[in-house]
Order: C-alpha cells, then sequence, then structure tokens
C-alpha cells in the first residue's frame, strides 16, 4: 500500500520524468487531494493522448521507481472514456517543464466514482463534497444526479444505498 508520502516522492518524479500530460485520478489524488490518511495499492493515471506510448511509458516508470508495474494503473482511461466531456472536467493539479498532470474536477470526480461506488468510494465522493463545500469549487450536482438516476438498480443492496446516501448528499 501506497501512503501519502510515498505518493507525493511518485508525483514528483513523474513530473521530472515522465513528460506529456496526464490525468490522475482515484485513491492516489485522494490522498494527495482530499485524504492524507488514504492509502492506495496502485496510482490510477492516464496519458492524455491515449497511446500505448504513454502505457509503456509508465511501466518503464514503474519499474524504474521499484514498483510493480500494477502499481500504476492506465486502464481507468477506459472509464474516463465513458464520460461524455471529460475533457472539459479537468484541472492542472502539478506542473513543471514538459509535464503537466491534471485532477478531475469534483463533476469527474464523482462521476468516477458513482457505478461501482464501494464503501471507499463513498468516502472519498463524501470527502470530495466537504472539500467542494469547504472551498466553494464548482460541482454540476445536476448532473452527477443524473448520473446515478440512470443506473440499473443492482442486486446488491448494499450498493443501492450507498448511491441513495450519495443522492441525499447531493440534492439541494
Amino acid at each position: 500500500m501506497l501512503d501519502r508520502d510515498q505518493l507525493e516522492e511518485l508525483l514528483e518524479a513523474m513530473v521530472e520524468r515522465l513528460k506529456g500530460d496526464w490525468l490522475l485520478v482515484g485513491g492516489a489524488l485522494v490522498a494527495l487531494w482530499l485524504e492524507p490518511r488514504r492509502v492506495t495499492a496502485d496510482i490510477d493515471i492516464v496519458g492524455l493522448e491515449g497511446t500505448q506510448g504513454e502505457r509503456l511509458r509508465l511501466m518503464e516508470f514503474a519499474e524504474s521507481q521499484g514498483l510493480p508495474i500494477e502499481a500504476v494503473n492506465s486502464a481507468v482511461d477506459f472509464l474516463v472514456q465513458r464520460i461524455p466531456g471529460w475533457r472539459d472536467e479537468i484541472e492542472i493539479f502539478r506542473e513543471r517543464g514538459g509535464t503537466r498532470i491534471f485532477r478531475p474536477t469534483p463533476t469527474l470526480f464523482l462521476l468516477l466514482k458513482v457505478r461501482r461506488l464501494s464503501e471507499q468510494d463513498l468516502a472519498d465522493c463524501l470527502k470530495m463534497l466537504d472539500r467542494v463545500g469547504d472551498e466553494g469549487l464548482v460541482l454540476d450536482a445536476e448532473r452527477v444526479l443524473r448520473a446515478l438516476e440512470e443506473l440499473d438498480t443492482s442486486d446488491d443492496p448494499d450498493l443501492d444505498l450507498r448511491r441513495s446516501l450519495l443522492q441525499e448528499k447531493l440534492a439541494p
């Protein structure tokens, strides 16, 4: 498991070594931005060009840092690209030289979490909602509510309950 300090070191190394534009999402982003006590097993990061070359560079980077290649997850691009207009929902998180690492806006962050919405995902979403309230960040709550309403009822009653809890937090 990677903690905030380890993730901070890895992100600094990424900014130094991985040129181009990248999108950081998932637990690593939560640990670095929302909840310093959060740990994660991997770093969900996507190259914005969407090329195999970017994926290869991520694997090489992981290996150079002594990490298993599974510790850098670029498969999250599948989830990101399913969200219409996702490129309009990213903001610079870190930037240096020829490298920019973006983070999702609160809207995109929640949209990426609502389908699976594990217990950890719900906790992450609630942290995001706290951040939105504390800092006055922009959140398109209506869009997230629509996304929740469009989901099929789950075979898992706990998932349906977590979705309902998130809906209650988002509703005006």
